[in-house]
């Protein structure tokens, strides 16, 4: 009875706040629903009117709002009703920088902000890129960053959504879709609630789903992500730029690149995030992408409850040299039940707008956890992992047997990815430069037969392995090179090389 009545006195509080809170109707303020009518000055009358008011609702009703860039300030909510579009404009002009910010609803150290509701935003990503990219070839708006091996415009597409220093801000309900660049950006923001979210973001490139550049206390759960670019991506794209107490639960992901992303822009740190309770499927890509190449510091991270159906990969963890005086670090990563289907083709298949293929054609990758030499990744925990893989490798790609492994490309300062190694000797895990790993019932299945071991650790140490299930109908599943103070228990592989064996000089293919 008591937490019923805590239950009900919470709901009438935040009833009480939400009718207490002054309205502002768009179309009093001369917006007209009818999505030709350029609406940027009136929805903005109603912005700096609410703002004025120290605080209210600016609602927008049934109907679609055609708008350029609009500013969110102090205590304001944007609420789309069921029906409700809010239409960013085609033309280039109608966004204009603030702050040095390019979006369609943006926020510069703002508190108190919100979107919610039911109804859409729609970026027209695309038609916005195309015309931008018009611009550029006729010399009208001449883009000095051009990418012309893409034959696309860097600059001038802005985001759908960008807040930066901003404190206190929430999102709920809300459809964002066709954002000409990332769909929205949190950069230097703290307090950030982003619930019952769907993204839908495949109109131009960089379409990444939900994007937090050094942001703190921040919660992202209940969501649908379908992005043409990383799903939800933590960054850190300046030094200084820091990650801290970010939990993501309960979404669900379909990427043409990576689902869970920490980086590229790794400069800063990221510490003390949670992920669980995430669905992925279609992903060419990894599920999980732990990166640190710019400098970053990441620790304390704990992944858990992951299914990936139909993703180019599972869990990559990386520490890299690309950038910066010295290389990071990775240390204290837990992931635990993890379920995931590995196919032998490309999983985004479907998209029209697809992240770069693979170089070449290449075996099925493994997941990879990688440092570099020197500087090991840290304490890593893996732990009730299932992952099937399709086989079907062929030893026409060998270009590492077991008696080259000190030939695997180390791409030091290569942009992260899964495939960054090229051809890999392993089926299931590659492992190299690491201190500290527990792998703790892992299952790994395959569809076909595969040449390769499903396990190589190349200059790892303190390894601890306990109850692996390999295929049975394979010797030597678990390859050592340089490993010190493992410790395999009796039921370790199915099929294993025993533990005298460990220090062997490996055998030629």
């Amino acid at each position: 009875m008591k937490r019923n009545f805590i239950i009900v006195l919470f709901v009438f509080c935040v009833s009480v706040t939400i009718s207490a809170q002054k309205i502002f109707d768009v179309k009093k303020y001369g917006a007209v629903a009818d999505g030709i009518t350029l609406n940027t000055k009136a929805i903005q009358k109603a912005i700096d009117a609410a703002n004025k008011n120290k605080g209210g609702r600016v609602v927008f009703s049934k109907g679609t709002f055609l708008s350029g860039s609009i500013v969110l300030k102090n205590g304001v909510e944007l609420f789309f009703e069921d029906d409700a579009v809010l239409l960013g404009s085609t033309n280039p002009d109608d966004y204009p920088k603030y702050e040095g910010i390019r979006a369609l609803i943006l926020a510069y150290e703002s508190k108190n902000i919100a979107v919610n509701g039911k109804g859409i935003i729609n970026g027209q990503g695309r038609e916005l890129a195309l015309a931008i990219d018009s611009l550029h070839h006729t010399g009208v708006r001449i883009d000095p960053k051009y990418n012309y091996r893409r034959m696309r415009p860097e600059d001038g597409r802005g985001k759908l959504i960008s807040f930066v220093k901003c404190d206190s801000i929430t999102m709920t309900h809300i459809t964002l879709k066709n954002s000409p660049g990332w769909t929205q950006c949190f950069r230097e923001c703290k307090n950030i609630v982003i619930d019952f979210m769907k993204v839908e973001s495949r109109a131009y490139w960089n379409n990444d789903g939900i994007d937090l550049d050094g942001c703190e206390n921040a919660r992202i759960t209940n969501c649908n992500v379908n992005a043409a670019d990383d799903g939800i991506c933590l960054k850190s794209e300046e030094p200084g730029l820091q990650n801290n107490n970010i939990y993501i639960g309960n979404c669900t992901i379909r990427s043409s690149a990576n689902a869970v992303k920490f980086g590229t822009g790794s400069y800063g740190s990221f510490k003390n995030v949670t992920i669980e309770n995430i669905k992925v499927f279609d992903t060419f890509r990894s599920a999980i992408a732990i990166e640190s190449v710019d400098g970053a510091e990441i620790e304390n991270i704990k992944v858990s409850d992951i299914t990936a159906i139909n993703t180019g990969n599972a869990i990559l963890i990386r520490l890299g040299h690309r950038n910066g005086d010295k290389p990071g670090y990775i240390k204290n990563v837990s992931v635990k039940n993890v379920k995931a289907q590995i196919p032998f083709g490309r999983p985004d298949i479907d998209y029209d707008m697809r992240g770069p293929e693979v170089d070449y054609f290449h075996n099925p990758f493994p997941s990879s956890i990688a440092g570099i030499p020197g500087h090991l990744i840290e304490n890593v925990t893996l732990e009730n992992i299932e992952i099937v893989y399709p086989g079907r490798a062929s030893k026409g790609m060998a270009y590492h047997p077991l008696s080259r492994l000190k030939d695997v490309n180390e791409n030091i300062k290569g942009y992260p990815e899964f495939t960054m190694f090229g051809e890999l000797p392993s089926w299931g895990f590659y492992v190299r430069h690491v201190n500290g790993i527990e792998m703790k019932n892992i299952k790994l299945v395959l569809d076909k037969e595969d040449f390769r071991p499903a396990f190589v650790f190349d200059d790892v140490k303190n390894l601890t392995m306990k109850a692996i299930d390999v295929p049975s109908d394979k010797i030597n599943q678990i390859v050592f090179k340089d490993v010190s103070s493992s410790n395999l228990d009796n039921g370790a592989a199915k099929r294993k090389i025993e533990p005298e064996q460990n220090k062997f000089e490996l055998p030629a293919h």
